[in-house]
This record gives structure tokens, C-alpha cells and sequence, in this order.
């Protein structure tokens, strides 16, 4: 085989430690000797169950900050993979593992683009940071968010964020997320009364009660979008109701439905246009709703043009900017004012069985990050 190089024998290293969320298994410990090596001053900030660490090299100036996770999900059975998901294994130019794609090969790229940087130019101007967290995956209580909060509190606000997260469609570098849609969430309990199906005169079915007013919502249209975001979206998720058998009438109605929404409406009117729908059905309900994260955006500017720039320069690609997909971290650090943008491998298979990245995307990833490095902090 041919030599691996530092980055992918890095990435390897850390897929080889099985960081469930939120267990960290090493992962930052394994970063943090590497960036104190080259002059990083390390703060290891944990919440709860949750480590995270703050690493900043440099006085003044500038920042532009690296953010990501060691934190992966459960690989499912494991006999389903072709190769054990936590051995790291390479075959025929690709890199296999829980993690390879989201997001342990960013975190690689990372430190292996930022040695070189440094190397190359120890005297760079401004301030190079990296966030890392091991609670992205699951509840997201105790990671980003609080890092965040104690950024705040000592007035350090990152001027650029790149967050790892594997945007690539196709090709490497294909795709940047320069924002996100807001996700809503709730809670619906429709009441009605239970009783015998032979006498519905007797009951009040929630589940024919609610029908129209779920359609009205399914059907209504939130925003039309604009040039930054697709037009806001509704969809339940989940929904149960009755006692298993076909002879009682239930008595209330759950299900559970999530927003995906863009800058053209804010929760708070996605919130009374939906009771505004339900009163209108005349429904008796309860509703609890769960904020998961604001839209935000990061329009062309600085961050944005060294990354086009760089991924042309690295592998002839000209990068589109998107904000299709899920949520990330960078929904808790864009509210700082900081320019966010997510750049990282393809994300074809992310949390699937024999989860995989290219040993050449890997390699590339890091140059890419460099150039971006010196194209924001070259002395």
C-alpha cells in the first residue's frame, strides 16, 4: 500500500475511536496535542456529559475559526458493514468507517491544513481558532451552543466559521452551505372522546376532526422563498392514535410536525398561522413547539470567495452556495455576527452502513482549507 499521508493517517486515527454521542473517546485530546504543537493556547470547556475544547492561536485581529464534531451516530448492526465501522478501513482509494464523511475527515483536513499553514507562514496576521464539540449528533444542549454562550461572555467573536459538515454533492467542493433553514418542531394533541364505533354519535373522533385542519396545513403555502432559500415547508412526521383495536373510537390524536423555513417568515408567525388554521377547524388541542434553530445566511463576501476560490485552485470545481439540507452547528454561531459556511466531503453516505469517503477528497479537502487559510491570514 501506498504511504498514507499525515491527514488521512489522522483521519483514520480517529475513526478508530468509537465516539458515540456524546463519548469523545480520545478524539479531542488526539487534536488538542497536535494544535498545542504548533503554538495553539487549549481550552477544554466541558457541559454536563459533553467535551468540548476551544483552541485560539494568535493575539489580535482577524479570526477565522474551525468548527466541528467528534461526536458519530450508532452504526446499526454491524454485520451489515463490509468492513468493521470503527477499524478505518482503506480499499481500493476509499477510506471506510462510521465518521469518515461526517465528520472525522474534516477534522483532519483541518489540523493537517493549519500545520502546513503555520508551517509556511508562522507569522501569519490575525487568529486562527477551532470549536469542537462531541454533542452535534444528539441532544446539542451542552456543545456548540454553550461553547458559544462562553465565547460571548469573554467577548470573542470569530470574524469567519468554517464548519466541517460534509456539503459535497457529486464532487468534492461542489457545494457550499452558506446558510441553513430554520427548523420548527411540535407537539399536536387533538382532543376528542372516546367511545363504541357502532354509536360515533355517542364520541368525538379526533382523527376525522383533525383531517381537514391537517390538510389545510399540508396544503397551505408558507412563503414563496427567495434567491437565498426554497420556499418554507411543512411536514408530519409522525402521528398515532387509538388503543391497537377496531371497535373503540380513541380519544385524542398525537403526531408530531416540523417547519423547514426560510428568512421570509419567522417562528413566531409560523406559530399563529398554525393555531390560526386549527381554531378555524374548530379543533380542541394542545400544542407544544421546540425551536431547533433561526435560518441564517452567510451572502457572498470574504469567507465565501476564498472558498470558491480555493476549491477552483484545488480541483478545478466551480463551488455553487446552497442552504438545502438539515440543520448544523452553524446555526448557534451565526448569531454572533460571524460569516458561516459549511465545506466538507460528499455526503452520499453520512449516517449510513459502510459510511465512506475518498482517500484523495481527504488529501484535497486539507489543501483546500489551506488556501483558504492564506487567502484570509497570509502576513
Amino acid at each position: 500500500m501506498n504511504q498514507l499521508s499525515t491527514t488521512v493517517e489522522l483521519a483514520c486515527e480517529l475513526i478508530r475511536r468509537p465516539s458515540l454521542t456524546p463519548k469523545d473517546e480520545g478524539c479531542q485530546a488526539l487534536m488538542c496535542a497536535r494544535l498545542e504543537a504548533i503554538g495553539f493556547d487549549i481550552t477544554p470547556l466541558r457541559f454536563g456529559e459533553v467535551d468540548n475544547f476551544w483552541a485560539v492561536r494568535g493575539d489580535s485581529g482577524p479570526m477565522l475559526c474551525f468548527a466541528g464534531h467528534t461526536d458519530v451516530v450508532p452504526t446499526g448492526p454491524e454485520a451489515d458493514w463490509a468492513t468493521p465501522p470503527f477499524e478505518a478501513i482503506i480499499k481500493e482509494g476509499v477510506l471506510y468507517g462510521r465518521g469518515a464523511a461526517d465528520m472525522k475527515s474534516s477534522l483532519a483536513a483541518m489540523v493537517t491544513a493549519t500545520e502546513n499553514f503555520i508551517a509556511q507562514h508562522p507569522n501569519h496576521s490575525g487568529r486562527i481558532a477551532f470549536l469542537i464539540t462531541s454533542d452535534e449528533e444528539g441532544p446539542a444542549h451542552d456543545g456548540t451552543v454553550r461553547v458559544v454562550d462562553w465565547l460571548r461572555e469573554h467577548n470573542t467573536i470569530p470574524d469567519w466559521c468554517l464548519v466541517g459538515e460534509p456539503s459535497s454533492k457529486l464532487s468534492l467542493g461542489d457545494v457550499i452551505k452558506n446558510g441553513r433553514r430554520g427548523s420548527l418542531n411540535a407537539k399536536l394533541l387533538v382532543k376528542g372522546l372516546q367511545g363504541h364505533v357502532a354509536y360515533p354519535e355517542l364520541a368525538d373522533n379526533p382523527i376525522h376532526r383533525a383531517a381537514p385542519a391537517l390538510a389545510a396545513l399540508a396544503n397551505e403555502v408558507w412563503d414563496q422563498g427567495n434567491e437565498y432559500f426554497p420556499a418554507t415547508t411543512f411536514q408530519i412526521s409522525n402521528i398515532a392514535a387509538g388503543e391497537g383495536v377496531t371497535n373503540v373510537i380513541p380519544g385524542t390524536l398525537e403526531l408530531l410536525f416540523n417547519f423547514r423555513y426560510s428568512t421570509e417568515v419567522t417562528a413566531e408567525e409560523l406559530k399563529a398561522r398554525t393555531c390560526a388554521i386549527l381554531d378555524q377547524h374548530q379543533l380542541s388541542y394542545e400544542l407544544e413547539w421546540q425551536l431547533s434553530g433561526e435560518p441564517f445566511l452567510t451572502p457572498e463576501g470574504k469567507l465565501a470567495t476564498a472558498a470558491i476560490d480555493a476549491i477552483a485552485k484545488v480541483r478545478n470545481t466551480t463551488a455553487a452556495l446552497s442552504t438545502s439540507g438539515g440543520t448544523s452547528d452553524g446555526r448557534f454561531i451565526a448569531p454572533l455576527g460571524t460569516q458561516v459556511l459549511e465545506l466538507g466531503p460528499i455526503n452520499a453516505t453520512i449516517h449510513q452502513v459502510n459510511e465512506c469517503v475518498l482517500v484523495q477528497d481527504i488529501d484535497d479537502l486539507s489543501k483546500i482549507y489551506q488556501h483558504i487559510l492564506s487567502q484570509l491570514l497570509k502576513a
